[in-house]
């Protein structure tokens, strides 16, 4: 079953802040267990939310706006998306995060919608 690990709030310390490598070790070191496990599918943090842009199609016109959709005191700052035997062990590896040490990993299960973005490996394999 795939889950998303959405990270939410947690403190990301720039290349030239003496904090970087040891972050940059700690989340390599969490990514290498989750590929250990075969468990990791893809992670990446994402880029401030001053540089989203929110698209909406309203009675067939196109709202394209500059920003996030609405005002929030959540920060969501990466994801990882995990295969996992089940929920128990995506809370283990979501606990294994090291951004859940100052921020929040909600741990969502992704319906999956046959056809749409599999691998034909993952079909065969009955991970759809």
């Amino acid at each position: 079953m795939r889950y998303l690990l959405l990270i939410y709030n947690c403190d990301r310390p720039e290349p030239d802040d003496p904090r970087f490598a040891e972050a940059l070790a700690a989340v390599n070191a969490f990514a290498e267990e989750c590929r250990r496990r075969n468990a990791f599918v893809a992670g990446h943090p994402l880029r401030p939310e001053s540089t989203a842009t929110t698209v909406a199609v309203r009675d067939g016109r196109t709202l394209i706006t500059d920003g996030p959709f609405a005002e929030t005191h959540e920060h969501l700052g990466g994801f990882y998306l995990l295969d996992c035997r089940d929920l128990d062990e995506a809370l283990e590896l979501a606990a294994m995060c090291p951004m859940a040490a100052d921020g929040t990993v909600e741990v969502r299960p992704v319906a999956g919608v046959p056809g749409l973005d599999h691998r034909p490996s993952d079909v065969a394999a009955g991970r759809e």
